[in-house]
Parts: C-alpha cells; structure tokens; sequence
C-alpha cells in the first residue's frame, strides 16, 4: 500500500508537466500504463438474450446505438488517444470530456449533458500481492448504452459479468441506467472492503502501542497510515458529490425506480465517509499515543536512573570525605574503621531502598 502510494505521487509529479501548454479538449493520457492495446469489452443484453464479445477494432461497435438492446462497452486501455478519439466521435462525447477520460489526476466529478451523463470515479481494489490500487474510471450513461473506459483489464466488476448469464436477474430486465447503478455499487462497495482492511490494519497498530516492547519502526508505520488515510480521503471523499448530484438530477436517462436504488447508494457513501473520519480521528490519535507512551518510557528510565543517583549521592560523600586522607582524622586510626564504614554505607543503602518502595516510586 505504501509503495503504491510513493509510485503514485511519483507519476502525478511526472504527468504534470505534460499538460502543461495543452490547448483544452486536446488528448494526453495522465497515467503509467503506457503501451497497451486498446481492448473493447462488449456486452449486449435484453431481457431474452445476452452476447458478449472482445476486440480491438473500434468499427465493431459503431453499430450499437438505437438495436434494441441494452449495451455495456467496457474501454481497456486508456494510452491510445486515436482510439479514445474514434468512441468519442461514434457517441458525439464533448472534447472535454474525452480529455478528462484521459486524465487520471481528474477528481470524481459528473457533468450531465442533453444525450449522455459523464460521471468520474477512483476505483479501489487490491491486487494479488494485497496492494492497494487506484485506477481512474469514467462512465457514461446513454439511453440504451453505458461506457466504461479504465486503463487496465483488470476491475472489480466480475459479479456484474456473472449477473448478466442469470436471465432472471433484474438487470437484464432493466435499462441503461440501472446496469450504470450496478457499477457504481460495485465501486462503492469494494470502498468498504478496503477501508476494513485498513481499520484493521489501524487496531493493529492500535494494540501493538499498549505491549510494553513494542517493536521498532512503528512510528513509521504510523506515519504510512497517515499518507494511506490522506490517499483514500482524496479518493473516496469527492464520490459523495457525485452520487449527491445523480440523486438531484432531472435527467431524463435516469428513471424513478433507478433513483430509489440511487438514494441507497447515497447512503452507503455516506457511511463510508464517516468511517474514513473515525479512522482519520483514530490514526491521529496513534500518533498522540505513540508519543505519549514514548515519553512514559523516557520517564521510567530517568526515573531508574535518578533514584540510582539518589542512593550513591549519600555513599559518594562518605567516601569522598574518607578519601580526604588528613592526619588527624581519628577514624582512620580505628581497627575496625574499614567494617564500621561498610555496615554504614550498606544500611543506609537499604533504607533508601525501603524508603523508595514504601513512596511507590520503585
């Protein structure tokens, strides 16, 4: 996750110099997986049929507007400005918003338009080695059609392929909009898995300060559950506006049952963001602790180290007074002066002792 997070700020530092000087609606791709071929995954549903196919010839969906069908046209690879260009002239897209299509440092947003809803997401998952994974995702939603452009095959969308074989599932019965609600959902929903797995990753830090050793380095973990929290922050936050604005729509492309399923939706992120905000408030409250526990540790070792010095303090100036070695000291003439000393030094050295044991201060 936090190597993740440093390649991240590292590309955002790279691509912003390569929109610098652009003129607006011209095509640059903003991310880090260049050199991939465009794959376009098509799926084609009524509520009696369903087809599915791959390719990566952009003329194979020029045909999909207006067929009765419902059409999701899922767009891999986002580094081929000519092919993004070819959709976008098929679909009549905005030149702006093709260059936000290609823009992963693009904020969620959404932008509705008289023929098509274009609505910007950050989709969160983990990948087989467990680090987390931001991918920009954008969606448009058509009368009969839904567009999906991501950069890599790889998604959270599986359940959604899976729902399409079962003829019985309300998503072959429904339009356009609620399969774009199916995918938002999905987003949405893999935002609460990866928030568990990070509050989990914050109690277990959390439990690790109370152990009296705790190891080393995890004031720096601390400090990566930070920059973790401000990243999916930055993610996840700005959703909330979007689904806000889909609920308040007029747009004719969405129906008033798909609003009911909307408000829901709404709902979730909202709960999604308080946890973020009770996580945020628990991680600031690490740091708090760990340096509070820090400074009790620093406080018992000056403590040792102070009664320590409170006990030779006393034994010191006996022998510095005996150490003096004038003539006339009478002590020094004792045979049993050596013994008597050391009974001396010992009892006085166990009723400090006694002493500090009985103000709990040992």
């Amino acid at each position: 996750m936090n190597i993740s997070s440093k390649k991240e700020k590292r590309r955002k530092k790279e691509n912003a110099s390569r929109s610098l000087g652009r003129a607006p609606g011209e095509l640059v791709y903003l991310g880090d997986k260049e050199n991939l071929e465009t794959i376009l995954e098509v799926h084609e549903y009524t509520s009696e049929e369903y087809n599915t196919h791959q390719t990566n010839q952009i003329q194979n969906i020029l045909n999909v507007k207006g067929n009765n069908r419902v059409t999701w046209i899922n767009v891999n690879g986002l580094n081929n400005a000519q092919d993004i260009t070819k959709i976008g002239r098929y679909f009549k897209l905005h030149p702006l918003i093709l260059e936000d299509i290609v823009n992963t440092n693009q904020r969620p947003k959404i932008d509705e338009y008289e023929n098509y809803i274009f609505v910007v997401l950050k989709m969160l998952y983990h990948n087989k080695e467990n680090e987390l994974l931001t991918e920009h995702i954008s969606i448009i939603i058509g009368h009969d059609y839904v567009l999906t452009f991501q950069e890599t095959e790889e998604d959270i969308f599986d359940p959604i392929r899976r729902r399409f074989k079962n003829q019985k599932s309300r998503l072959r019965s429904s339009s356009a909009d609620y399969l774009a609600f199916s995918l938002m959902d999905a987003i949405i929903d893999n935002y609460s898995v990866v928030i568990e797995m990070f509050g989990a990753k914050v109690e277990q830090t959390e439990d690790e300060l109370f152990l009296e050793n705790s190891r080393e380095g995890i004031s720096r973990d601390i400090q990566y559950l930070k920059q973790d929290l401000l990243r999916l922050r930055r993610n996840v936050f700005p959703s909330r506006e979007v689904i806000s604005r889909l609920v308040k729509s007029q747009s004719e492309l969405i129906t008033i049952k798909t609003y009911n399923y909307l408000k829901d939706l709404q709902d979730h992120i909202l709960q999604i963001n308080d946890n973020i905000d009770l996580y945020r408030e628990m991680v600031w409250g690490l740091m708090d602790m760990h340096m509070t526990t820090m400074s009790n540790k620093m406080n018992g070792i000056m403590k040792v180290l102070t009664i320590i010095s409170t006990i030779f303090i006393p034994l010191t100036f006996i022998v510095g007074v005996y150490g003096m070695n004038f003539e006339h000291m009478p002590e020094l003439h004792s045979e049993n002066g050596y013994f008597v000393l050391w009974g001396i030094m010992i009892a006085l050295f166990l009723a400090l002792l006694i002493f500090f044991r009985r103000k709990k201060w040992l």
